[in-house]
């Protein structure tokens, strides 16, 4: 793998690190509130047990591409990629907030990208 593709994996698996961050330890406060765009301190507070779960599952996504690096092995690291480019486009769509495409989905389809050539 070139310098350039490890660095954009890294970047996604930071991404995500971050998204776990956010959804697991800061869903209730201001940041996380703002981050989402909650409608409320109360909803927050509701779904704060589902936002971790959806936090851990991007921490997954992180350590799996953390751990392909480390591993030097490109079928693992094509795989959480596209694991991370289907939860964007997905998310993208059902929350109809294309943002999340572009912060999610583009630069892991830009690092799959550099994977593959």
């Amino acid at each position: 793998m070139t310098l350039i593709t490890s660095i954009l994996i890294c970047f996604v698996a930071v991404e995500h690190f971050y998204f776990l961050f956010l959804e697991m330890f800061m869903w209730t406060k201001p940041k996380g509130i703002k981050a989402f765009g909650l409608k409320s301190k109360q909803f927050a507070e509701e779904t704060k047990v589902l936002a971790a779960n959806q936090g851990l599952y991007n921490g997954f996504l992180a350590a799996g591409l953390i751990f392909s690096l480390i591993q030097k092995d490109i079928n693992t690291t094509m795989f959480f990629l596209i694991c991370v480019i289907i939860a964007g486009i997905y998310g993208a769509y059902s929350t109809k907030k294309i943002k999340l495409f572009y912060i999610q989905a583009i630069p892991a389809i830009l690092a799959l990208i550099s994977v593959v050539i």
